[in-house]
C-alpha cells in the first residue's frame, strides 16, 4: 500500500517570519486599540484623567481610569483571540471588533453608571478613594468581560 504525501514544505525562516510578523502586528494593533479605549474611557470620564491622576494624584480618578483600560484590554485580547483567518482577515476582524467593543463598553458603563446613581464627576473632586470608585471600576471590568466573552 503506497499512501500519498503531500506535505509542503515549509521552512523554518517561512514559519519564523510570519509569526514575528503577526506578532508585531497584532502587538501594534493591539497597543492602537488600548490607546482608542484609554481617550473612550477618558472622553466619558470627567475631567481630564491624566491630569488629575498626575496632577492632584487623585485616587478615584486612577480607579476609574485603570479599571476602564482592564475593561478594554479584556475585549482587545478576546478580538484578537477570535480572530482568524490570514494575517489580513484576522488583523480586520480584530481592529472591527475591537472598535464595537470599546463602543459598546462606553456605552454600557454610561447607562450602568446612570442607572445606578454613580456619578463619576463627584468622584473627581473627593481626594480620598471612595467606595463608589472601587463599585465604578468594577462595573467596569465587569462590562469589559462580559464584551469579550460576547466575542469569544
Amino acid at each position: 500500500m503506497r499512501f500519498a504525501t503531500s506535505v509542503l514544505a515549509v521552512t523554518l525562516p517561512e514559519v519564523l517570519g510570519r509569526g514575528v510578523l503577526a506578532i508585531i502586528t497584532y502587538a501594534a494593533l493591539g497597543l492602537l486599540l488600548l490607546l482608542l479605549g484609554y481617550f473612550v474611557v477618558d472622553w466619558t470620564t470627567p475631567g481630564k484623567l491624566g491630569s488629575v491622576i498626575h496632577g492632584e494624584r487623585n485616587p478615584n480618578a486612577a480607579m476609574l481610569a485603570s479599571s476602564g483600560v482592564a475593561g478594554v484590554t479584556l475585549i482587545v485580547v478576546a478580538a484578537i483571540f477570535t480572530s482568524g483567518g490570514n494575517l489580513i482577515e484576522g488583523l480586520t476582524e480584530a481592529l472591527v471588533f475591537g472598535v464595537v467593543g470599546i463602543a459598546a463598553q462606553a456605552i454600557a458603563s454610561l447607562v450602568l453608571e446612570r442607572v445606578i446613581g454613580m456619578n463619576p464627576k463627584s468622584l473627581m473632586s473627593e481626594q480620598t478613594l471612595s467606595p463608589a470608585a472601587v463599585l465604578v471600576g468594577v462595573i467596569r471590568v465587569g462590562i469589559g468581560l462580559i464584551t469579550a466573552f460576547a466575542l469569544i
